[in-house]
């Protein structure tokens, strides 16, 4: 039985505001939550679990929940979906701590990183997400005003990688400055005219820009990027005016890694 004080604090979750309040953000789903499952046996892991609440199906096929004590909750279908906050409830709700971690001095050097300037859809941002674990990147760096990570849509449509990639939240233009003027750190931008990605030079560090779902990246930001690049359309005739900030990602992340592996 799940109480009405537990209710109201689940709800509330959708709300920034109340996520920072309480230090705690919704994951839900058995592929969301057994991977966070899984990586919280890592004692490395940032992420630490302070409540689930699950259907008795559930519990019947899940691991062994390890470490620290943990809440459990089993409850009805029909409360799964009073506390969800999802369009389609999936067996099993998590309450998560929000981690602190920072962002790793000279990160830029060493590897390769996403930023995202003032990504506003949440389904956007975790399919970025998704697409950044997939091609081994693991810092983000947004905007302020970026979508917030914990968002439940965001949370959602990440999946498993929330778990394994580090999204930071950073005011854009100082930072890209630093690296512009003080620096020799690779800086990419998307745009719908540059180089074209397929002949463009790539490299194992520095940070690929990728701006706003309608406007692209901010004027502001634009003199700090020392390499502008597009994906070409194949087909002049009858085609969009553009493509979606996440299948940019995608196919920028493809080309980066795809001249690596064959170096």
């Amino acid at each position: 039985m799940i109480s009405k004080s537990l209710i109201k604090l689940i709800k509330s979750l959708k709300h920034k505001k109340f996520r920072e309040l309480n230090g705690l953000f919704v994951a839900e789903g058995e592929k969301t939550v057994n991977d966070l499952i899984s990586k919280y046996a890592d004692a490395n892991s940032l992420f630490k679990i302070h409540s689930v609440m699950a259907t008795p199906d559930w519990f019947k096929n899940s691991k062994i929940l390890p470490g620290e004590t943990i809440e459990l909750i089993e409850i009805t279908e029909d409360e799964l979906k009073r506390i969800s906050l999802l369009t389609t409830p999936n067996k099993v709700l998590a309450l998560v701590r929000i981690p602190d971690y920072s962002l790793e001095e000279n990160f830029a050097e060493k590897n390769l990183s996403l930023v995202l300037d003032d990504i506003r859809d949440p389904g956007n941002l975790g399919t970025i997400i998704r697409i950044a674990h997939w091609f081994g990147i693991t810092s983000i760096i947004c905007s302020e005003n970026s979508v917030d990570l914990y968002n439940p849509k965001t949370v959602q449509s990440a999946m498993g990688s929330l778990w394994s990639v580090r999204v930071f939240y950073r005011e854009l233009k100082p930072l890209l400055r630093h690296y512009f003027e003080d620096t020799d750190v690779p800086v990419f931008g998307t745009f719908l005219t540059g180089s074209n990605i397929y002949s463009v030079k790539t490299t194992l560090n520095g940070m690929i820009v990728l701006g706003n779902e309608a406007h692209g990246i901010s004027k502001e930001l634009e003199p700090f990027i020392r390499s502008r690049i597009s994906i070409p359309p194949f087909s002049e005739k009858h085609r969009p005016d553009s493509i979606n900030v996440a299948q940019a990602a995608a196919i920028i992340c493809s080309e980066f890694r795809r001249d690596q592996l064959i170096m």
